[in-house]
């Protein structure tokens, strides 16, 4: 997608169809199942983060949907999640923080920490970015 502030208007354009056209095609493909969402992908280290960290919590079940809800909204936050866990790692709930520094993923999960009183938590902070790929789901002769 275009970088713009109308990057639908902006695909509309290209196919010569109104950006309500498209709106209301990509709103039926979305009733009828055939997409679930659009995303985007965050280059962390271009966005001029220079540390993130997986944060596993450690979240009593039945506060799972509400805690993970509360840490959403933290901005430095690009996603959350909830895992099955262990008998060797007892975690249920991962958020990935990002920030400038080391110590400001340790502030951000402290502050989350006060905010929904889960105590029990580890971050993983990432060393080295072994892989990273989007998915492709339909190749074309552009691709190769």
């Amino acid at each position: 997608m275009a970088v713009c502030t109308r990057p639908y208007r902006a695909i509309a354009e290209k196919i010569n169809i109104t950006e309500a056209e498209l709106l209301e095609r990509l709103k039926d493909l979305s009733r009828r199942g055939v997409i679930r969402r659009f995303g985007a992908t965050l280059r962390h280290q271009r966005a001029g983060f220079s540390a993130n960290a997986m944060v596993a919590w450690k979240v009593d079940e039945d506060r799972v949907e509400e805690v993970g809800q509360k840490m959403a909204t933290f901005h430095q936050v690009s996603h959350c999640y909830r895992r099955n866990p262990t008998a060797d790692w007892p975690y249920n709930l991962y958020t990935m923080v990002h920030a400038n520094n080391e110590q400001a993923c340790h502030e951000t999960a402290q502050k989350m920490s006060r905010a929904t009183s889960v105590q029990d938590y580890t971050l993983l902070f990432s060393r080295e970015e072994l892989k990273k790929t989007s998915m492709v789901y339909f190749p074309s002769d552009e691709d190769n």
